[in-house]
């Protein structure tokens, strides 16, 4: 089967960036959301990014153009129903998810395929509780989507090799580089990532650094682009939280136990960047530490 159409679920900060690529990349995408504000602000962003790949000689004019055509949008989720494919970027938490597959069932194509973009959550558990698990994978883009090269695919138990095939040549024509991973808590990146970040805030919770020479010691130390505060801040510190409850969970290592710190930032509401607080303060010209 030949996937030309592409519905996303979430027009948030991953919804709209891979909106974004299978735009460019020649694909027909449905983008839905549940506020229509959430959907004018990613057509925004999307013409916005695309705009500095014009600016940078890297997309023509007239391939944005052409891209910005082939993105239309709704508040409906059944919509999104005869899509070839169907990518669920909503917020990380199992509940949700299974609500949008559970009202998408009954108007899905037979060729439809259905995907998360979980960065944690069991594929296997999730394709389960459709009719199709065999067509269910795991399609987990990394933020920021245009930016970004990896892409990782992950197989449920029950997951079909042609499945399979089909996702990793889409990935290709995106330009992106396949990853495959087995369906265990929090993959391949975010298994090693985020146990590296609460082991970062552990470091600040118990002292031994603070915010600045936590990070500047990964970056100088370990030549790390953005040190691991600070990448808790761009990824979502509830969405680093979210991460580590499904490794704790679902290994049952106490090596995978949430900092207390971070879960006490979470109930503050400092987020991160989306929210302007975490481990830094983003509401003056220059980030401020919070500790």
């Amino acid at each position: 089967m030949a996937i030309r159409t592409v519905g996303v679920v979430g027009a948030g900060q991953m919804g709209n960036g891979i909106a974004h690529v299978f735009a460019l990349a020649g694909y027909d995408v449905l983008l839905n959301d549940i506020a229509q504000d959430s959907l004018d602000r990613a057509l925004a962003t999307i013409d916005r990014n695309i705009e500095r790949q014009v600016a940078r000689g890297k997309v023509s004019p007239e391939a944005k153009a052409e891209a910005m055509g082939r993105i239309s949008t709704t508040l409906m989720l059944p919509d999104l129903g005869p899509s070839d494919l169907i990518i669920e970027a909503a917020t990380e938490k199992e509940v949700v998810k299974q609500k949008i597959f559970d009202e998408l069932l009954p108007y899905l194509a037979p060729q439809t395929i259905l995907t998360s973009n979980t960065s944690s959550i069991s594929i296997t558990r999730l394709a389960s509780r459709t009719d199709r698990p065999e067509k269910f994978m795991g399609f987990h883009f990394m933020n920021p989507v245009p930016v970004m090269q990896l892409v990782e695919l992950i197989r449920g138990i029950a997951t079909d090799q042609p499945t399979y095939n089909e996702l990793k040549a889409v990935v290709e024509k995106l330009g992106k580089t396949a990853s495959s991973s087995e369906d265990f808590p929090a993959f391949i990146v975010n298994r090693i990532l985020i146990p590296m970040i609460n082991e970062a805030v552990y470091t600040l919770y118990e002292g031994v650094g603070s915010v600045q020479s936590i990070d500047t010691a990964l970056k100088l130390g370990a030549n790390h682009p953005m040190g691991p505060l600070e990448l808790a801040d761009f990824i979502g510190l509830d969405t680093c939280l979210a991460i580590m409850n499904v490794l704790y969970d679902g290994l049952a290592d106490t090596k995978y136990r949430p900092c207390p710190l971070l879960t006490k930032y979470v109930e503050a509401g400092w987020l991160g960047r989306k929210s302007q607080r975490g481990f830094y303060d983003y509401r003056g010209e220059a980030p401020v530490p919070t500790r």
